[in-house]
Protein backbone atom coordinates (compact mmCIF):
# COMPACT_ATOMS: atom_id res chain seq x y z
CA UNK A 1 0.00 0.00 0.00
CA UNK A 2 2.66 2.22 1.25
CA UNK A 3 4.77 4.44 -1.26
CA UNK A 4 6.96 5.94 1.91
CA UNK A 5 11.13 5.96 1.22
CA UNK A 6 11.92 7.10 4.85
CA UNK A 7 15.71 8.61 5.13
CA UNK A 8 16.88 9.06 8.52
CA UNK A 9 20.19 11.80 9.55
CA UNK A 10 21.31 11.09 12.36
CA UNK A 11 23.63 8.74 14.76
CA UNK A 12 25.99 6.51 13.98
CA UNK A 13 24.23 4.13 15.72
CA UNK A 14 20.66 5.13 15.01
CA UNK A 15 20.29 2.05 12.26
CA UNK A 16 20.73 -0.86 14.72
CA UNK A 17 16.83 -0.79 15.07
CA UNK A 18 15.48 -4.50 15.47
CA UNK A 19 13.78 -6.12 12.60
CA UNK A 20 15.12 -4.57 9.66
CA UNK A 21 15.44 -6.71 7.25
CA UNK A 22 18.02 -7.28 4.01
CA UNK A 23 19.92 -4.33 5.63
CA UNK A 24 23.43 -3.54 3.88
CA UNK A 25 25.90 -0.79 3.64
CA UNK A 26 25.78 1.26 0.13
CA UNK A 27 28.00 3.68 -1.16
CA UNK A 28 26.18 6.14 -3.43
CA UNK A 29 27.99 8.75 -5.32
CA UNK A 30 27.54 12.25 -5.93
CA UNK A 31 28.20 15.31 -8.17
CA UNK A 32 28.99 17.36 -4.88
CA UNK A 33 31.69 15.78 -3.87
CA UNK A 34 32.11 13.04 -1.05
CA UNK A 35 29.28 12.51 1.37
CA UNK A 36 29.24 12.20 5.06
CA UNK A 37 29.40 7.85 4.89
CA UNK A 38 27.77 5.18 2.69
CA UNK A 39 24.14 4.96 4.11
CA UNK A 40 22.72 1.51 5.43
CA UNK A 41 19.48 0.69 3.18
CA UNK A 42 16.93 -2.03 4.70
CA UNK A 43 12.97 -2.58 5.15
CA UNK A 44 11.31 -2.23 8.44
CA UNK A 45 7.64 -3.25 8.20
CA UNK A 46 6.98 -3.29 4.11
CA UNK A 47 8.52 0.45 4.24
CA UNK A 48 12.43 1.02 3.00
CA UNK A 49 14.48 3.23 5.44
CA UNK A 50 17.81 4.79 4.52
CA UNK A 51 19.94 5.93 7.09
CA UNK A 52 23.20 8.78 6.87
CA UNK A 53 25.22 8.99 9.73
CA UNK A 54 25.43 12.60 9.77
CA UNK A 55 29.09 12.99 11.12
CA UNK A 56 30.06 9.74 9.36
CA UNK A 57 30.52 6.58 11.53
CA UNK A 58 32.81 7.16 14.28
CA UNK A 59 32.11 10.82 14.64
CA UNK A 60 34.76 11.95 12.17
CA UNK A 61 33.41 15.08 10.42
CA UNK A 62 32.49 18.15 12.29
CA UNK A 63 29.29 20.52 11.07
CA UNK A 64 31.03 23.34 9.34
CA UNK A 65 33.04 20.21 7.35
CA UNK A 66 29.91 18.26 6.57
CA UNK A 67 29.16 17.76 2.92
CA UNK A 68 25.51 18.88 3.32
CA UNK A 69 24.40 18.84 -0.55
CA UNK A 70 26.19 15.53 -1.00
CA UNK A 71 24.14 14.25 2.09
CA UNK A 72 21.23 15.55 0.60
CA UNK A 73 21.83 14.64 -3.26
CA UNK A 74 22.91 10.77 -2.33
CA UNK A 75 19.35 10.57 -0.33
CA UNK A 76 17.53 11.86 -3.51
CA UNK A 77 19.26 9.39 -5.78
CA UNK A 78 18.13 6.42 -3.22
CA UNK A 79 14.78 7.55 -3.91
CA UNK A 80 13.88 8.75 -0.24
CA UNK A 81 10.50 11.19 -0.07
CA UNK A 82 11.10 11.82 3.37
CA UNK A 83 13.63 13.03 5.40
CA UNK A 84 13.55 12.31 9.45
CA UNK A 85 16.51 14.56 11.18
CA UNK A 86 17.62 13.28 14.94
CA UNK A 87 19.74 16.14 16.21
CA UNK A 88 21.23 16.81 19.81
CA UNK A 89 19.84 20.47 20.88
CA UNK A 90 20.76 22.75 24.16
CA UNK A 91 17.95 24.18 25.65
CA UNK A 92 16.85 28.07 25.78
CA UNK A 93 13.78 27.43 27.94
CA UNK A 94 13.37 26.51 31.15
CA UNK A 95 10.56 23.84 30.07
CA UNK A 96 12.27 22.73 27.75
CA UNK A 97 14.65 20.06 29.69
CA UNK A 98 17.30 17.47 28.80
CA UNK A 99 15.84 14.47 27.68
CA UNK A 100 13.31 15.99 26.27
CA UNK A 101 12.33 15.93 22.44
CA UNK A 102 11.52 18.91 20.61
CA UNK A 103 9.69 18.34 17.28
CA UNK A 104 11.10 21.78 15.39
CA UNK A 105 8.95 23.87 13.03
CA UNK A 106 11.28 26.58 12.45
CA UNK A 107 14.72 27.83 12.18
CA UNK A 108 16.87 30.66 12.39
CA UNK A 109 20.03 30.29 10.50
CA UNK A 110 23.15 32.06 12.16
CA UNK A 111 25.77 29.64 10.03
CA UNK A 112 28.13 31.21 7.78
CA UNK A 113 31.12 28.96 6.51
CA UNK A 114 28.95 25.85 4.21
CA UNK A 115 27.33 25.91 1.21
CA UNK A 116 23.67 26.39 1.40
CA UNK A 117 22.29 25.98 -2.06
CA UNK A 118 22.38 23.78 -5.16
CA UNK A 119 21.57 26.66 -7.08
CA UNK A 120 23.76 29.18 -8.30
CA UNK A 121 25.94 30.64 -10.29
CA UNK A 122 24.57 29.27 -13.86
CA UNK A 123 21.48 28.06 -12.97
CA UNK A 124 19.76 30.40 -10.04
CA UNK A 125 16.35 29.05 -8.04
CA UNK A 126 14.63 30.39 -5.13
CA UNK A 127 12.67 28.08 -3.21
CA UNK A 128 10.11 29.42 -0.21
CA UNK A 129 11.55 28.38 3.71
CA UNK A 130 8.21 30.28 5.56
CA UNK A 131 7.49 26.99 6.58
CA UNK A 132 10.63 24.94 6.58
CA UNK A 133 9.51 21.84 8.40
CA UNK A 134 6.67 19.12 6.66
CA UNK A 135 4.31 19.53 8.71
CA UNK A 136 2.30 16.09 8.23
CA UNK A 137 6.09 14.49 8.85
CA UNK A 138 6.54 16.55 11.84
CA UNK A 139 2.91 14.95 13.23
CA UNK A 140 3.60 11.67 12.18
CA UNK A 141 7.20 11.56 14.42
CA UNK A 142 5.76 13.44 17.29
CA UNK A 143 3.06 10.47 17.78
CA UNK A 144 5.70 8.17 17.22
CA UNK A 145 7.69 9.90 20.04
CA UNK A 146 4.60 10.19 22.18
CA UNK A 147 4.28 6.81 21.94
CA UNK A 148 7.44 6.29 24.52
CA UNK A 149 8.58 7.57 27.77
CA UNK A 150 9.37 11.18 27.13
CA UNK A 151 8.36 14.42 26.90
CA UNK A 152 7.41 15.55 23.57
CA UNK A 153 7.19 19.32 22.95
CA UNK A 154 5.52 20.08 19.83
CA UNK A 155 6.97 23.23 18.26
CA UNK A 156 9.90 25.10 18.81
CA UNK A 157 12.52 27.52 16.99
CA UNK A 158 16.18 26.09 16.53
CA UNK A 159 18.64 28.54 16.13
CA UNK A 160 21.75 26.43 14.28
CA UNK A 161 25.05 28.60 15.22
CA UNK A 162 28.56 27.62 13.47
CA UNK A 163 30.09 26.28 15.77
CA UNK A 164 32.01 24.01 16.28
CA UNK A 165 32.50 25.87 19.60
CA UNK A 166 29.51 26.27 22.26
CA UNK A 167 28.06 29.77 22.65
CA UNK A 168 29.59 32.45 24.90
CA UNK A 169 27.06 33.77 27.85
CA UNK A 170 26.32 36.68 25.85
CA UNK A 171 25.33 34.35 22.70
CA UNK A 172 23.34 32.27 24.73
CA UNK A 173 21.38 35.12 26.64
CA UNK A 174 20.79 36.83 22.83
CA UNK A 175 18.95 34.13 21.51
CA UNK A 176 16.82 33.41 24.79
CA UNK A 177 15.66 37.21 24.22
CA UNK A 178 15.09 36.46 19.96
CA UNK A 179 12.86 34.01 21.39
CA UNK A 180 14.66 30.87 19.91
CA UNK A 181 13.71 27.61 21.93
CA UNK A 182 16.93 25.62 21.18
CA UNK A 183 19.90 25.56 19.67
CA UNK A 184 22.21 23.35 17.50
CA UNK A 185 25.28 23.30 14.66
CA UNK A 186 23.81 20.91 11.92
CA UNK A 187 20.21 21.94 10.92
CA UNK A 188 20.94 24.17 8.61
CA UNK A 189 21.51 24.19 5.27
CA UNK A 190 20.42 20.68 5.71
CA UNK A 191 16.57 21.86 5.80
CA UNK A 192 16.96 24.08 3.03
CA UNK A 193 18.83 21.70 0.82
CA UNK A 194 15.77 19.15 1.51
CA UNK A 195 13.54 21.65 0.79
CA UNK A 196 15.16 22.58 -2.64
CA UNK A 197 15.73 18.85 -3.55
CA UNK A 198 11.43 18.59 -3.01
CA UNK A 199 11.61 16.27 -0.25
CA UNK A 200 9.67 16.12 3.01
CA UNK A 201 11.66 17.31 6.14
CA UNK A 202 11.01 16.99 9.90
CA UNK A 203 13.45 17.73 12.77
CA UNK A 204 12.89 15.53 16.37
CA UNK A 205 15.51 17.37 18.14
CA UNK A 206 16.82 15.81 21.73
CA UNK A 207 17.86 18.13 24.51
CA UNK A 208 20.85 17.61 26.10
CA UNK A 209 21.77 20.51 28.24
CA UNK A 210 21.24 23.90 29.01
CA UNK A 211 23.73 25.53 26.70
CA UNK A 212 25.19 28.20 29.07
CA UNK A 213 22.23 30.90 30.15
CA UNK A 214 21.07 28.42 33.26
CA UNK A 215 22.59 29.95 36.47
CA UNK A 216 21.64 26.89 38.13
CA UNK A 217 23.06 24.52 35.62
CA UNK A 218 26.36 23.33 34.35
CA UNK A 219 27.80 25.02 31.08
CA UNK A 220 27.23 22.44 28.10
CA UNK A 221 30.09 20.33 27.56
CA UNK A 222 30.56 16.83 25.54
CA UNK A 223 30.84 14.63 28.73
CA UNK A 224 26.96 15.74 29.61
CA UNK A 225 25.99 15.80 26.10
CA UNK A 226 27.20 12.40 25.34
CA UNK A 227 25.77 11.21 29.08
CA UNK A 228 21.90 12.60 27.58
CA UNK A 229 22.34 11.14 24.27
CA UNK A 230 23.56 7.85 25.31
CA UNK A 231 20.27 7.40 27.49
CA UNK A 232 17.88 8.71 24.54
CA UNK A 233 19.53 6.51 21.97
CA UNK A 234 17.11 3.43 22.34
CA UNK A 235 14.23 6.27 22.83
CA UNK A 236 15.35 7.34 19.11
CA UNK A 237 15.72 4.20 17.56
CA UNK A 238 12.37 3.10 18.70
CA UNK A 239 10.47 6.52 17.49
CA UNK A 240 11.87 5.66 14.38
CA UNK A 241 10.64 1.97 14.33
CA UNK A 242 6.77 3.62 15.57
CA UNK A 243 7.27 5.88 12.62
CA UNK A 244 7.45 3.25 10.32
CA UNK A 245 5.10 1.43 11.84
CA UNK A 246 2.57 4.13 11.13
CA UNK A 247 3.99 4.66 7.84
CA UNK A 248 3.07 1.38 6.63
CA UNK A 249 -0.79 1.34 7.20
CA UNK A 250 -1.08 4.75 4.95
CA UNK A 251 -0.83 5.37 1.48
CA UNK A 252 1.78 8.62 0.59
CA UNK A 253 -0.17 11.30 -0.50
CA UNK A 254 1.49 14.64 -1.68
CA UNK A 255 1.81 17.46 1.24
CA UNK A 256 -0.35 19.98 1.08
CA UNK A 257 2.44 21.94 1.52
CA UNK A 258 3.00 21.44 -2.22
CA UNK A 259 6.77 20.15 -1.65
CA UNK A 260 6.94 17.91 -4.13
CA UNK A 261 6.66 20.66 -6.62
CA UNK A 262 8.40 23.36 -5.17
CA UNK A 263 10.70 24.00 -7.78
CA UNK A 264 7.47 24.56 -10.31
CA UNK A 265 7.71 28.19 -9.55
CA UNK A 266 11.35 28.97 -8.09
CA UNK A 267 14.00 28.74 -11.13
CA UNK A 268 14.86 31.89 -12.70
CA UNK A 269 17.22 31.20 -15.47
CA UNK A 270 15.83 30.39 -18.54
CA UNK A 271 16.57 27.25 -20.35
CA UNK A 272 18.72 28.93 -23.00
CA UNK A 273 21.06 30.53 -20.52
CA UNK A 274 21.75 27.59 -17.92
CA UNK A 275 24.91 26.58 -17.31
CA UNK A 276 24.96 22.65 -18.99
CA UNK A 277 27.69 21.81 -16.75
CA UNK A 278 25.69 22.86 -13.49
CA UNK A 279 22.89 21.03 -14.92
CA UNK A 280 24.86 18.05 -14.74
CA UNK A 281 24.96 17.79 -11.12
CA UNK A 282 21.55 18.98 -10.93
CA UNK A 283 20.03 15.81 -12.13
CA UNK A 284 18.77 14.02 -8.99
CA UNK A 285 17.94 16.81 -6.84
CA UNK A 286 15.77 18.97 -9.79
CA UNK A 287 15.57 16.71 -12.56
CA UNK A 288 12.02 16.48 -12.48
CA UNK A 289 11.71 20.13 -13.32
CA UNK A 290 14.84 20.15 -15.78
CA UNK A 291 14.31 17.52 -18.61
Amino acid sequence: MANWILGVIGGSGLYEIDGVENGRWESVSSPWGQPSDQVYRGTLSGIEVVFLPRHGRGHSISPSHLNYRANIDILKRCGVTDILSLSAVGSLREDYKPGDFVMVDQFIDRTFAREKSFFGQGVVAHVSMAHPVCERLAHMAADAADALDVKVHRGGTYIVMEGPQFSSLAESKLYRQWGCDVIGMTNMPEAKLAREAEMSYATLAMVTDYDCWHEEEDNVSVTNVLEILKGNADLARMTVKNLIKMMAKIEREPTMQGIETGLDFALITPPAARDPEVLKKLDAVAGRVLK
